[in-house]
């Protein structure tokens, strides 16, 4: 059976963000993730993994000002300073909370940068961040990001972001392979995490349409877990969706009924 870890930016919303730990390793998860640490201490987090037995599997780094509608900064020339000062901010969080590896979230391309210069601003940055995260024995994740929820996002297929792995020629750079963005993209969802899994560092879930509980839309959940079993991917798959009834817990019934052996 799939490892699930519980995304908590998306699931338990019904609770304020610190009681959502609690409320995870009550439904039964053994780990966590959710976007950013960063507005809270980090003592405050580890204090709240450590007391419900949790492990946090991944979060991100700084993504400029998101309640502005920035998703990442990546791919942006001018704030390359920004940009790595985020590096060692992660760095410090992840340390202390334990996280294995940080996504980066590349961000949408700049009014009056081109494609070219938004992917040598990318492909730079990701070399540096890599290298400072291996240091840190953490591992670095891009992620690409359906272009229907987010207009104008810069990393969008999993091609391109092999591509960039390429480029970057790191050992300590993968995918995060997010099965709902990748089902809106593009499709083929079982060979190409069969063909890449060796460069596929963490794969997240939704069903489509609506971003819902898996069984809720077109993917063939029941399957496709057998399948990625099956590959031998062994890393945690997190549950990054919108939960359709009025509580996260009353629509968990899914990791029985679609990830059993």
């Amino acid at each position: 059976m799939p490892k699930f870890a519980a995304n908590l930016t998306m699931l338990f919303t019904e609770l304020p963000f610190m009681q959502r730990f609690e409320a995870a390793a009550k439904a039964g998860f053994e780990a966590v993730e959710y976007l950013f640490p960063y507005p809270f201490p980090k003592a405050e987090l580890a204090a709240a993994l450590k007391a419900n037995n949790l492990k946090q599997v991944l979060h991100n780094l700084p993504a400029g000002d998101w309640d502005a509608g920035e998703r990442g900064i990546g791919c942006h020339p001018d704030r390359v300073s920004e940009f790595r000062e985020g590096v060692a901010r992660a760095i410090d969080y992840a340390g202390t909370l334990g996280c294995p590896q940080v996504n980066c979230l590349l961000g949408k391309v700049p009014a009056g940068v081109s494609t070219q210069q938004a992917h040598e601003t990318a492909v730079a940055n990701l070399r540096f961040a890599a290298e400072q995260l291996r240091g840190a024995n953490i591992r670095l994740l891009i992620e690409p990001i359906n272009t229907f929820d987010i207009p104008g996002f810069f990393l969008t297929r999993t091609e391109q972001a092999l591509k960039i792995l390429d480029e970057v020629d790191s050992g300590n750079l993968f995918v995060q392979y997010d099965i709902y963005h990748a089902q809106r993209m593009e499709g083929e969802l079982a060979s190409t995490i069969t063909k890449n899994l060796a460069r596929i560092g963490h794969i997240q879930l939704a069903d489509n349409p609506g971003r819902g509980e898996p069984g809720t839309g077109e993917i063939n959940y029941a399957w496709l877990f057998k399948h990625i079993d099956a590959a031998g991917y062994t890393g945690w798959i997190g549950c990054e969706y919108k939960p359709r009834g009025a509580t996260t817990a009353e629509g968990l019934g899914w990791r029985e009924q679609l990830a059993a052996r």
